[in-house]
């Protein structure tokens, strides 16, 4: 089923927003981002796809005009980039907290300063509370079938999420891989028509929409807001097992495991450097070290207890984050499986591991070399020093 087509990760992106139908899309391009909303405005012209296309003239504004189609109760998209993300920060927080479900598609970048437009996942990082859901994908295919499952999760009745697809900029938007594409029909047996109607601007019946919120409602706005991200974790394997039964495509959920069954040492991976480590890990395996890998999926809403269960029995473990926290000397993804594992850490030899920023390589070698140093390690528990990925 489906047709198999060569595509980055952008125009991955691009096809499987327009298999899903949008009423609306707007979108103002940024370095990596722009070829998503170039793509899809010669769609639109071209009469592929028949989706009202706003030009803004910023991504403030893209943001904006996307809420008030959902506000209308349309299926809308849109996508950024880093300095269009931070741009965009007011409506982007807001299509959240209103319980707007959408989808946008985030080429992640660095956030300047020293000023860059190479890849890193600095941006996405750190909007992670702004209370969009968030799915790191590591291939063209799974940008594609995310952004298909991404309105699926985000219109369920018990999410009315916004979700965030993030791929690496550079490694994932520009580069071409096979994509098994789905066929519209199948595309439209699996997503039903718009059908969320909890707020819908309607000129026959005035409402205000976000009016002045006194702390006791607003209260109440926050624990439902809470209680859609954990909901989300059971819609999250729920749609990925039903999409895999259609496409034959399963991905694991919140999580995805790779040789973790006998491991003693794991190494934790979020985006594009994941195919990288899963080689690293056969490399290891070869050289008599029990190696296995956790693919963290999903940093919002984070899959806790899935973590804490995949390394449950283990040794060792480090998170390679292409990130940093600015509040510790590690990645954000590495303090976050720590919170995880609550007062469990200290059973475990653990590190953080800092590489990839501003489009820097996350060599084979080094990977290789962070699964011996665990090895090495594994029966001293306790925080090791970070490890940075440096290059010359």
């Amino acid at each position: 089923m489906g047709r198999k087509i060569v595509l980055t990760g952008n125009y991955s992106a691009s096809e499987a927003a327009a298999l899903c139908r949008p009423d609306l899309i707007a979108a103002y391009p940024i370095t990596p981002q722009s070829s998503v909303v170039e793509y899809l405005a010669g769609m639109v012209h071209n009469g592929k796809i028949d989706s009202n296309l706003v030009q803004v003239e910023s991504e403030h504004s893209a943001c904006s005009v996307v809420q008030g189609a959902v506000a209308a109760g349309g299926r809308v998209f849109t996508a950024t980039s880093a300095q269009g993300l931070a741009l965009m920060y007011e409506p982007y927080f807001r299509m959240s907290t209103l319980r707007f479900p959408m989808v946008m598609a985030l080429a992640t970048r660095e956030m300047t300063s020293p000023e860059t437009v190479w890849s890193g996942q600095q941006d996405a990082m750190s909007v992670r509370e702004a209370g969009w859901i968030q799915v790191y994908c590591d291939s063209n295919q799974e940008i594609a079938d995310m952004i298909i499952q991404g309105y699926k999760i985000a219109e369920h009745d018990q999410v009315l999420l916004p979700v965030n697809v993030c791929y690496d900029g550079f490694y994932s938007s520009h580069l071409t891989e096979g994509v098994d594409l789905p066929l519209q029909e199948e595309v439209d047996r699996f997503l039903p028509a718009v059908h969320f109607n909890h707020c819908v601007l309607d000129p026959e019946n005035p409402f205000a929409l976000d009016p002045l919120t006194p702390g006791p409602l607003l209260m109440k706005y926050r624990k439902s807001h809470l209680d859609a991200m954990e909901a989300a974790l059971d819609v999250i394997e729920e749609v990925d097992k039903e999409f895999g039964d259609q496409f034959g495509r399963y991905y694991g959920g919140a999580i995805s495991e790779y040789k973790t069954e006998d491991a003693d040492v794991v190494i934790l991976t979020i985006g594009g450097m994941t195919g990288t480590g899963m080689d690293a890990v056969d490399l290891a395996r070869e050289q008599g070290v029990k190696a296995g890998l956790i693919k963290i999926r999903f940093a919002r809403p984070f899959p806790a207890r899935r973590i804490a269960k995949a390394l449950a029995g283990k040794k060792a473990f480090a998170v390679i984050d292409r990130s940093v926290s600015f509040g510790w000397s590690t990645g954000p993804m590495y303090m976050e499986t720590r919170a995880a594992l609550a007062d469990v850490d200290d059973k475990f030899a653990h590190f953080s591991v800092i590489g990839g920023l501003g489009g820097a390589d996350i060599p084979l070698d080094r990977m290789l070399g962070t699964i011996k140093k665990l090895n090495e390690v594994k029966n001293e528990p306790g925080q090791k020093e970070t490890e940075w990925y440096m290059t010359d």
